[in-house]
């Protein structure tokens, strides 16, 4: 069933699911041959109007390099409304419940419950006996039917749909697919994303403030810049790095934002150099009284 509105929990996950592809510098026609998924799947996927297979989640965050936890915890949460198995909410779309939900789908194992035997109410004829006896049969036999033509339909998708250079290489994408599109003071101010520098960066530093927002600083020496990233943040929350002087900062500006990693535009930097990053909270964000205004500031060193 097509849904045309993604619901708050779809939203959230596709949000997630978008920064990964743009991390991995594939197009959608790329994630089709890396993946075992079509073009227009990743369309309603990244699109959120349709929940991805498990499977999907799991195979972007191996092309992105992203650790799985987070995207699949986001999975469960969306998978649940989407198949109807989520329970009602006691206050939908706050903070607490959904850090709740993330975290249990998160910690709790993927299982399937094990068949219960069903018992007759009373004896069957020799006759039902024979009739249900068949009827088992052939629904056996029509899943092992299924699951022998979708290993064929797989195998040949994955043998028969590569072309002959893909065939020939290792799964590592060519250096034109996803190498830089700039390198040095030609990426000073632009997005990491966007530049596809965010493609295997280190991480300097991380840091948690006082409202439960989690920071990054990053790091590419393949383009030589650096950046900061921001997540589970609220609207207003504003991230500034700053480097030999050069400021450069990123804001959370909607809901789309809040729910997905944001980051702050590059800044040139070479070995040695100390990256400063600084979080400045929404108004009225503040926890705890901890930040002063003037922002929770860390800093790490390029390597």
């Amino acid at each position: 069933m097509t849904r045309t509105t993604p619901s708050p929990e779809r939203a959230r996950l596709a949000a997630s699911l978008r920064d990964l592809r743009a991390r991995t510098g594939l197009s959608m026609v790329g994630l089709a041959e890396r993946t075992a998924f079509s073009k227009s799947s990743w369309e309603r996927y990244l699109n959120g109007k349709s929940v991805p297979p498990r499977d999907a989640v799991r195979e972007l965050c191996q092309l992105a390099s992203e650790p799985e936890g987070r995207c699949l915890a986001l999975w469960e949460i969306a998978e649940s409304e989407w198949s109807g198995r989520a329970a009602p909410a006691p206050a939908p779309g706050t903070e607490t419940e959904t850090a709740r939900r993330t975290d249990a789908a998160a910690e709790a194992p993927s299982t399937v419950p094990e068949p219960v035997p069903r018992e007759a109410s009373a004896p069957a004829s020799r006759d039902d006996t024979r009739a249900g006896h068949r009827g088992t049969a052939v629904a056996v036999l029509a899943s092992v039917c299924a699951v022998v033509v979708g290993g064929v339909a797989i195998t040949l998708f994955l043998v028969l749909g590569q072309d002959a250079p893909r065939s020939s290489s290792s799964a590592s994408p060519s250096p034109s697919a996803t190498g830089p599109r700039c390198r040095g003071a030609a990426c000073e101010g632009r997005n990491p994303m966007d530049m596809k520098c965010g493609v295997g960066p280190q991480t300097l530093a991380s840091y948690r403030t006082a409202s439960g927002a989690m920071l990054e600083l990053r790091d590419s020496r393949t383009c030589g810049t650096s950046w900061a990233r921001m997540w589970g943040t609220r609207i207003g929350d504003r991230l500034e790095v700053t480097a030999d002087g050069r400021p450069r900062s990123a804001e959370v500006k909607d809901e789309a934002d809040a729910a997905a990693y944001v980051y702050t535009p590059m800044t040139t930097t070479r070995s040695g150099t100390v990256v400063r990053a600084c979080f400045r909270p929404a108004p009225g964000g503040e926890s705890n009284g901890k930040s002063d205004g003037k922002g929770e500031c860390f800093e790490g060193r390029v390597r």
